[in-house]
């Protein structure tokens, strides 16, 4: 895989800094903050990040994040997840969480 200047490789996966601005990127432990990273990723990052996300982690590793650890996302992203790995909103943790928590407007 080639890698573009916009890019750094280290022992993490192939992602832009600017999904992590706040970080030191050089110093991301990409094990440990796997799960932050899944989510940060799935709700900010392009399809080519998410598929970069599936080659570093496994497709089986972001997608039981996704249904088990990830305790937000927007609606959109919501969709998107649920449309490109076939899954139902019901399967994911942050979709269960809002429906458990309706806001003011929900009453």
């Amino acid at each position: 895989m080639s890698v573009c200047s916009n890019f750094t490789s280290m022992q993490g996966p192939n992602l832009h800094k600017r999904l992590f601005w706040e970080y030191d990127f050089d110093r991301i432990d990409w094990q440990k903050e796997s799960v932050g990273i899944i989510g940060r990723v799935i709700e900010r990052g392009t399809e080519q990040e998410w598929k970069e996300l599936i080659r570093y982690y496994s497709e089986q590793t972001v997608i039981n994040t996704l249904k088990n650890d990830i305790k937000f996302l927007p609606d959109y992203s919501i969709n998107d997840v649920c449309h490109y790995f076939k899954l139902k909103p019901e399967e994911l943790l942050c979709y269960i969480r809002k429906q458990s928590r309706p806001g003011h407007w929900d009453l």
